[in-house]
C-alpha cells in the first residue's frame, strides 16, 4: 500500500524522487520504506537498472529517515557521505529500499539502507552519513 503522505513528503522536498517515480510506502523515524519501479529508461545496456538510479533511491530513503530523527530545533541534513555496495542485478519489478538509523547525534546522523527485489533478495546496502543543519 502506498503512504501518500510520506510519497508527497519526498516529492515535496526533493522534486527528482517525483521525475524518478519513487513511491514511498512507510515513513516513520525507526524506518523509511519506498519503491521504485522498474522502467527502460532507467536501465543501463541489457535492461539492468542503473546503480546511480538504486543509490538515489537509497539516498532519498535515507535522508528521509535522517530528518525525521533530527535533533530537536534542527531544521534539515544533508549528505555528506554514502558507501554503496551492489550484490545483484534488478531487471524487472520493483527496487525497495528500506532505512534504518543506525546513530541520531547532535552533528550526524547515520543511516543504512536496504535495497531488495520484489522477491525480497538484498541487491544493494548502503551506508550513508548525514549532517545535521
Amino acid at each position: 500500500m502506498i503512504d501518500t503522505e510520506g510519497t508527497r513528503l519526498f516529492h515535496s522536498t526533493m522534486p527528482f524522487t517525483e521525475k524518478l517515480g519513487v513511491e514511498v510506502l512507510e515513513h516513520g523515524p525507526k524506518l523509511v520504506r519506498s519503491r521504485l519501479a522498474w522502467d527502460e529508461s532507467l536501465c543501463t545496456l541489457g535492461g539492468v537498472l542503473h546503480g546511480g538510479v538504486l543509490m538515489s533511491l537509497a539516498d532519498a530513503t535515507g535522508a528521509v529517515c535522517a530528518y525525521l530523527n533530527l535533533p530537536e530545533g534542527k531544521q534539515g541534513t544533508t549528505t555528506v557521505e554514502s558507501k554503496t555496495n551492489f550484490l545483484r542485478a534488478i531487471r524487472s519489478g520493483h527496487a525497495v529500499a528500506s532505512s534504518t538509523p543506525l546513530h541520531a547525534g547532535r552533528s550526524f546522523i547515520v543511516v543504512e539502507t536496504e535495497i531488495q527485489d520484489d522477491a525480497g533478495k538484498l541487491v544493494g546496502k548502503v551506508t550513508q552519513t548525514q549532517a545535521v543543519l
